[in-house]
């Protein structure tokens, strides 16, 4: 019984570090994601005011390959493989992560 303390301790803050990076990191991807939608906005207004033109090709261009599957997969991989490195509770970690994503 003794044995399974040090365990318990480790699985414990393994979940909650876990959870706390996802809750934070979805919070973060919000903010992110509201203000690019401010910032097409804005410049769309620009755009129609006369004041700007913007190449929405070029900018299509230069951001389609950080948003194809593979440039993803790979950055999720990468992500977990940072935050759970040199983690014993790794599983735990993760469970977390992934529930902080759904409560955050």
């Amino acid at each position: 019984m003794e044995d399974l303390f040090p365990v318990a301790g480790q699985l414990t803050f393994g979940a909650v570090a876990g959870f706390l990076s996802g809750y934070a990191l979805k919070k973060v991807g919000r903010v992110l994601a509201f203000l690019l939608g401010i910032l097409f906005v804005t410049l769309q207004l620009l755009a129609y005011a006369g004041y700007i033109e913007v190449n929405w090709t070029r900018i299509q261009q230069d951001v389609e390959p950080f948003l194809n599957q593979d440039s993803l997969e790979g950055l999720w991989s990468e992500a977990l493989k940072v935050l759970t490195y040199n983690f014993p509770f790794a599983a735990s970690f993760t469970a977390g992560f992934i529930w902080g994503l759904n409560r955050g």
